[in-house]
């Protein structure tokens, strides 16, 4: 019985979630190539005839990011359909879900752009950031708008304050799994921002 051989891409979306589901069950440390290529069932030299080194693996999985995740972000904030109250809860929700489906993601980029301190992951990383954060600064500037936050807020801080969410995530879903419930979150999230933009 001859096994069939994967092609390329699917190979590489494979060995993408791999890397995630080691660091969502055994912690970033257990990221080796051994144990990448165990956990596929391949030899380390498999691995590297589709990813020329570990730094390609992570920015492949950056890629994915803004193809899917930063992509629906740009959608929902240039939809004419939502208040800005309702774009600021599709968006945040969408991220949520994005790292819940992705889980490991935010430890990984975070982690390994600053423990490779290589400069390519930060530029790539640092873009991501800054769009999502222009998006939120966009929804929040319609919010003041249609008169509903507060013209004297800061866009920029709020902005910031924003890019916590995905650590905060990360917390409750090592902490208490069991217990974690993504529409409460959500909705807690968001409740957070809200009281923050509320006119005084």
């Amino acid at each position: 019985m001859t096994v069939k051989r994967l092609d390329s891409e699917t190979r590489q979306i494979q060995i993408k979630k791999a890397v995630l589901d080691i660091i969502s069950t055994e912690g970033i440390g257990k990221l080796s190539t051994r144990n990448l290529a165990l956990r596929i069932g391949v030899t380390e030299g498999a691995l590297f005839r589709h990813f020329s080194s570990k730094k390609a693996i992570m920015l492949s999985i950056l890629e994915d990011v803004k193809n899917g995740l930063v992509k629906e972000q740009e959608r929902i904030t240039n939809s004419k359909e939502y208040k800005a109250d309702e774009k600021l809860y599709n968006f945040l929700c969408t991220h949520v879900n994005y790292l819940i489906a992705n889980k490991g993601i935010t430890i990984l980029l975070f982690s390994e752009a600053v423990h490779m301190n290589d400069p390519q992951l930060k530029k790539h990383l640092r873009e991501i950031l800054s769009i999502q954060k222009e998006f939120v600064s966009r929804i929040i500037k319609q919010g003041i708008e249609e008169g509903i936050w507060n013209e004297e807020i800061d866009t920029e801080d709020a902005a910031i304050l924003y890019m916590g969410i995905p650590i905060s995530l990360n917390i409750e879903l090592t902490l208490n799994p069991k217990f974690f419930k993504k529409e409460k979150f959500c909705s807690s999230m968001v409740s957070m921002i809200k009281k923050t933009l509320r006119k005084k």
